[in-house]
């Protein structure tokens, strides 16, 4: 038997059946899952300084245990200086085991280190089914060594589900474990 992260069991053996009942699929097919998160992160000052980008490469692959890539721009435009083509943030696309280890820590570990927490806000839907959540301090991940960040700055996660509506998308990321705020 090959390794499975905890959450990927959970979601097969716990959540399928649960949201399956829910919202009475004719089979466990129809059920939404999370299909992969996006983490992205813009580094304005990159303009000026090309050794900020490979900082938020090296925090982007540290954070998600796999390779980051760098975001180009994609036209020219005057008033920041910038031409097509410049590296201007950096991103990084996670799926299957990976994407569920990197929910876990974030979950278990990232998320209650931040300040005053209440939970995440339940506005970051899109219509479609996926979720977007700011990040402000790239801080909270124990991954990143405090001593060795130039710079605090922030970063976006995207969770994309196969969710039709955001009501079962919600459904879906509560079941994994998101804490969202109760209203």
């Amino acid at each position: 038997m090959s390794y499975q992260p905890r959450l990927k069991r959970e979601f097969n053996e716990r959540i399928v059946p649960s949201l399956k009942e829910e919202y009475s699929y004719k089979n466990i097919m129809m059920v939404p899952k999370l299909e992969k998160i996006v983490i992205s992160k813009g580094v304005g000052g990159a303009v000026a300084d090309k050794k900020l980008i490979d900082h938020a490469i090296d925090e982007l692959t540290t954070i998600s245990g796999q390779k980051a890539i760098a975001t180009l721009s994609k036209k020219d435009v005057a008033t920041f200086k910038l031409r097509k083509g410049m590296p201007i943030g950096a991103k990084v696309t996670l799926r299957s085991e990976r994407m569920y280890e990197f929910l876990d820590r974030l979950i278990t570990t990232a998320l209650p280190r931040v300040r005053d927490f209440q939970g995440i806000k339940a506005s970051g839907f899109d219509g479609r089914g996926n979720y977007n959540l700011g990040v402000t301090e790239q801080i909270i991940f124990p991954e990143i060594d405090i001593d060795k960040v130039n710079k605090i700055s922030g970063m976006d996660i995207t969770f994309v589900t196969s969710a039709k509506t955001d009501k079962e998308a919600k459904s879906l990321l509560t079941e994994l474990g998101l804490p969202f705020k109760k209203n």
